[in-house]
């Protein structure tokens, strides 16, 4: 068939989490349903969509800097800047001069209509996303992946943490109907994709603005009765979330991938109620516990925060220990950054940045050290892998408790099928074995 040369070609670079990933696949679903051909970034095209990330100064700055580069393929292409730093910097972005449209987290649903009538002079719509009161749909089946799709079950977040500026950029908490969310996974697994990964600003407060009592737990048993889907892997939790009653319904759903990701941020006490977080150390000392008495082959990993304002070196030091006491499988480091418009950013002691550098490089060889005793004692194990990518000749896959793995000396074609793999050694960051 001869191509049409008439074809608009559309481009997206995506920054920060799934949740953006997800909003990014449904923008590019609903060009394609509007005639647009989809092309790679550092390819010549009509648009250009950047969406933002603002959880940190690195995510703003790399966030002007691939809008400053976007339309060096095309001059003449219209480009769009869109997402969290797009929400709460509209001011700063109207300074680039190579933007043309900035467009608001409830607005990236209209993006093809604002591209469609842009008519030459810079255009914004940022409106305010405090006033949302209810999720909305984009209206397309999205996944990322051809072997795992990434939902969005809620946006928002009411904890207001004093460190983050995420709820200024989603707004109050809005959890989708559990009926588009089943409804979207029963299409997906039609496709044969096999594992969906359920995301959100905040998933564990699914539901709480509900007026039937649905919780996070009441979908994560929908979903499991889903024919085809063979993997429920849950995003970021709120310890809190992680009750008796949680893990003794969770523990009943045989399709739950045994990996739970804490938003954590800290082990220590004093910095814990400084950042306004709603538990303490010995609470996650219990759940942690409980999760690995009612999940065998539970791995745990978290997010921690270094060098939050007044974090003293005795406040880190009890961090530290904390980790090595719980031994998470991998830990996602970040330096503590200044937040416009949060309440740390008026906290005294700001700590200086080579002491949170140190700080950082401490934990993640901590992080290093317990993942390769992690995976050394699973060498000679058979463990379920679903297959991934093909990489020269190994193929690449993940656990049901999200370990990397490598499959060696295999002539079948085995992507996106759930097999047994005896493990016989490590690299780097990942298990190697055979199919059994």
């Amino acid at each position: 068939m001869e191509k049409n040369l008439s074809t608009k070609k559309v481009a997206i670079y995506t920054l920060g989490c799934k949740t953006n990933q997800y909003e990014s696949n449904a923008i590019i679903q609903e060009f394609i349903k509007s005639g647009y051909e989809v092309v790679n970034f550092d390819e010549e095209a009509d648009v250009y969509i950047v969406n933002t990330c603002t959880v940190t100064n690195i995510s703003d700055r790399k966030s002007r800097q691939i809008l400053r580069k976007a339309k060096q393929k095309n001059k003449n292409a219209i480009l769009v800047a869109t997402g969290c730093y797009a929400q709460v910097a509209e001011k700063a972005l109207e300074e680039i001069e190579e933007i043309d449209i900035i467009i608001g987290n409830n607005e990236k649903k209209d993006i093809v209509k604002f591209v469609e009538n842009y008519r030459n002079d810079k255009e914004k719509s940022v409106k305010d996303i405090m006033k949302k009161t209810a999720y909305e749909e984009f209206g397309t089946t999205t996944y990322t992946e051809k072997t795992r799709a990434v939902i969005k079950i809620q946006d928002g977040c009411d904890n207001f943490c004093t460190y983050c500026i995420i709820p200024y950029a989603r707004g109050r908490v809005r959890s989708r109907d559990i009926d588009n969310i089943i409804c979207e996974i029963e299409k997906i697994a039609k496709t044969g994709i096999k594992e969906v990964v359920l995301t959100g600003i905040h998933i564990a407060s699914y539901g709480k603005d509900f007026e039937n009592n649905i919780g996070l737990i009441d979908l994560l048993e929908k979903i499991n009765e889903i024919n085809g889907i063979e993997r429920i892997r849950l995003g970021s939790l709120e310890p809190n979330i992680i009750t008796d009653e949680f893990i003794n319904r969770l523990v009943k759903l045989n399709k739950i991938c045994h990996q739970f990701h804490l938003s954590l941020q800290s082990g220590c006490n004093s910095i814990l109620e400084r950042m306004n977080r709603k538990y303490t150390k010995e609470d996650i000392r219990k759940i942690a516990m409980k999760l690995r008495e009612n999940f065998a082959d539970t791995i745990l990993t978290a997010d921690i925060i270094v060098g939050f304002p007044g974090e003293t070196e005795l406040e880190f030091e009890d961090t530290y220990k904390f980790l090595e006491e719980i031994r998470l499988y991998k830990i996602h480091v970040f330096k503590y950054s200044v937040r416009k418009g949060t309440r740390a950013e008026k906290f005294p002691n700001q700590v200086l940045p080579e002491i949170k550098e140190q700080r950082s490089k401490k934990v993640i060889n901590l992080s290093a050290r317990v993942q390769k005793e992690y995976n050394e004692m699973c060498i000679r194990n058979i463990v379920d892998v679903l297959i991934e990518e093909k990489e020269y000749d190994k193929y690449i896959g993940h656990t049901s408790n999200y370990m990397l793995v490598e499959v060696e000396n295999c002539k079948d074609d085995i992507h996106n099928k759930i097999i047994k793999v005896k493990i016989n050694g490590i690299d780097n960051d990942a298990l190697v074995g055979k199919i059994i």
